[in-house]
């Protein structure tokens, strides 16, 4: 499964929205087609489908990656790398896990382009300590929670929030803002000619219809309260490595996991695998028995 088997994103003026506009002739998929092609793909090694798979994602890649517009790198670049990580996610999922390939490639996508970016920030543009990671990757999210994305230097007050906010100095704060420079505007054109929409328009997820939404909605609230009785066969560390891991913004990594421990990152990833399995046939007895719960009450209604 090639990179070079996806759409092309070419260089120069026009590139960018040429690519877009290709990458929204892909369908999406329907849960079940999702699901059969993923098991053609993991059973049978079929490419075809691995490749259908990867096609129909490649929007998620994009809307992804235009979170990370703001530090001076090119977006295609960044673009380019977060397929990487999704063509990494569809080698490793597993469709009877029971999550959909987007959940479940979201994290690999991220990953990926973080480490790029990571890569391309040289030492001296930034530290290397967890804290700083942190205030790198968070800065712009920050600001915009406390209303602080104008252009230029940060008020003496916002400067204070964000540190308290991070963990981190003030000076970590003022120099990491001057460094990353201004957001771009979410109004901007896509092109010059402003025929291509705007920056926003790939922000914004399309619309079911209300019917959809609030089924989709009740469906959502249910599996997070699984999810939340699930994590009680967990212990306090189980529980700790699998949120920090699995269900934060943004996840720790196996080396800050392993000094909080005093173990080996090898350890942690033991640990982690564990947790998540014990998890999961948690949520598997429950749902059976939310399912047998439902039989029986339908048994008893009068015909």
């Amino acid at each position: 499964m090639a990179q070079t088997s996806l759409p092309v994103l070419a260089a120069g003026e026009g590139g960018l929205s040429r690519y877009l506009d290709e990458i929204r002739r892909f369908p999406m998929l329907e849960p079940q087609e999702e699901y059969m092609l993923a098991k053609r793909y993991l059973d049978y090694d079929d490419r075809q489908a691995a490749h259908k798979l990867v096609t129909s994602h490649l929007r998620l890649v994009a809307k992804i990656a235009m979170g990370y517009r703001g530090y001076g790198l090119p977006i295609g670049e960044v673009i380019s790398e977060g397929n990487v990580g999704l063509m990494q996610a569809v080698k490793r999922y597993d469709p009877e896990k029971g999550f959909r390939l987007a959940t479940y490639a979201m994290w690999w996508i991220k990953a990926s382009i973080q480490e790029y970016i990571l890569r391309s920030w040289s030492l001296v543009k930034m530290g290397t300590t967890a804290n700083q990671k942190r205030l790198f990757f968070n800065l712009r999210k920050v600001k915009g929670q406390i209303q602080a994305l104008e252009e230029g230097d940060l008020r003496p007050d916002q400067v204070a929030t964000i540190a308290e906010k991070l963990g981190v100095t003030p000076e970590d704060v003022i120099s990491m803002n001057r460094r990353l420079g201004g957001d771009t505007s979410l109004n901007a054109p896509l092109r010059a000619d402003s025929e291509g929409g705007e920056w926003q328009d790939w922000l914004v997820d399309d619309r079911e219809n209300q019917e959809t939404v609030l089924a989709e909605n009740e469906e959502l609230d249910q599996r997070r309260s699984m999810l939340k009785n699930a994590m009680g066969v967990l212990n306090d560390r189980e529980r700790r490595i699998f949120e920090a891991r699995r269900l934060a913004d943004d996840p720790m990594t196996l080396e800050d996991l392993s000094t909080e421990f005093g173990v080996s990152r090898e350890r942690v990833r033991q640990i982690e695998v564990r947790a998540f399995e014990k998890v999961q046939e948690s949520v598997r007895k429950m749902a059976a028995e939310q399912v047998a719960r439902t039989v029986d009450a339908d048994k008893r209604v009068p015909a």
